[in-house]
């Protein structure tokens, strides 16, 4: 049997990865190109695509969707969404992927930005760690205790929604900000009595028997995640043309993602540099999950609900109104936000 590499080592080929879910803007280093050369496809127009390590190339790739482009791709790597969403902003990128959280902030600073796209996943992996011999067994405990987050990010935001189910604020707890590398560090070292985090550090733990789930956010959450495009992009037209054929290509290859959860797992494992089995259980509590949906209003209420809750929190500088940063045309036929998300299937 494999022996699990102990937590600290897997750090290093999880810092890109895992910087990818922070509202954090301190990580700004980008690469171009996964992969060495960076450009997929062929034909005169060129896409400039954004990802984050294991992303959209990954995914499209594994499935098959790049083999017979009629333009190019042409991309950069990003180490998480804030940064990836400056360089839409700047129009140095027509489109990108990021969670739900960076969207929110990038509006708050009124970037150019629309989100053009949404996901729709469960929040399983969005979890509440304590440690395995921890006394807490209820989020209510959580009074007076120190639980780490990366602040702004998704982790955040999950954190203060599952404090107020269990009727308390942030002001009842102890929050140390920590990025993940320093909240692991702090979580392991016995530093702090919880952690609020997503996969695939849950999953990380667990397999590591380093941690349990307090609570998670199913059904606490939105479970969301966004293609965000530049409006100069999307008014000219044939890069928007483009910009509808990735999105088709990208809703093909996560439905290929729930059919073959294994073989997905195994391609996420060597881009990111994840345990295997690490990789397969972030797969199955969360990543396979997801459903292209439309963009919604009950999309644009929840974004609201998060943008509004930073707001309060003095996080975000002023009032957003989510609904202006949002272009519905490749909305189509795609089914509705509420649509339950999925579990996993077996490899077929």
């Amino acid at each position: 049997m494999r022996r699990l590499l102990p937590l600290p080592a897997l750090l290093t080929p999880l810092a890109l990865l895992l910087a990818a879910c922070s509202g954090a803007s301190s990580a700004t280093t980008t690469t171009a190109g996964a992969g060495g050369g960076g450009t997929d496809g062929k034909g005169s127009l060129t896409l400039n695509v954004g990802d984050q390590k294991g992303g959209s190339e990954a995914v499209l790739r594994a499935a098959g969707e790049l083999d017979d482009l009629d333009y190019k791709i042409r991309w950069s790597t990003f180490t998480s969404g804030p940064p990836l969403l400056e360089a839409v902003n700047a129009k140095a990128v027509d489109i990108g992927g990021v969670g739900n959280t960076p969207p929110v902030f990038a509006a708050g600073a009124n970037s150019k930005i629309k989100v053009v796209s949404a996901s729709h996943g469960t929040a399983k992996g969005d979890t509440i760690l304590v440690p395995k011999d921890s006394a807490l067994r209820t989020p209510s405990a959580l009074k007076g205790k120190s639980i780490a987050v990366a602040q702004g990010s998704s982790a955040h935001y999950q954190l203060v929604a599952s404090l107020k189910k269990a009727g308390l604020g942030l002001g009842d707890v102890k929050v140390k900000y920590l990025q993940p590398a320093d909240a692991l560090a702090a979580f392991t070292g016995g530093k702090v009595d919880a952690w609020a985090v997503w996969d695939p550090y849950t999953s990380q733990v667990l397999r590591a028997k380093q941690g349990r789930v307090l609570t998670d956010g199913d059904g606490v959450t939105n479970g969301l995640a966004f293609q965000v495009a530049s409006p100069t992009a999307l008014a000219d037209k044939k890069k928007s043309a483009a910009i509808k054929d990735y999105l088709d290509r990208l809703r093909r290859a996560q439905n290929w993602v729930y059919k073959h959860p294994d073989a997905w797992a195994k391609v996420w494992a060597k881009d990111t540099g994840l345990p295997y089995d690490v990789a397969l259980d972030a797969v199955k509590r969360t990543n396979g999950t997801r459903v292209t949906v439309a963009i919604d209003k009950d999309v644009i209420a929840s974004e609201q609900q998060i943008a509004d809750t930073f707001t309060g929190l003095k996080l975000i500088p002023r009032k957003v109104d989510f609904a202006d940063f949002v272009d519905t045309r490749f909305n189509g036929d795609l089914p509705a936000s509420s649509t339950a998300p999925r579990t996993y299937a077996k490899e077929s």
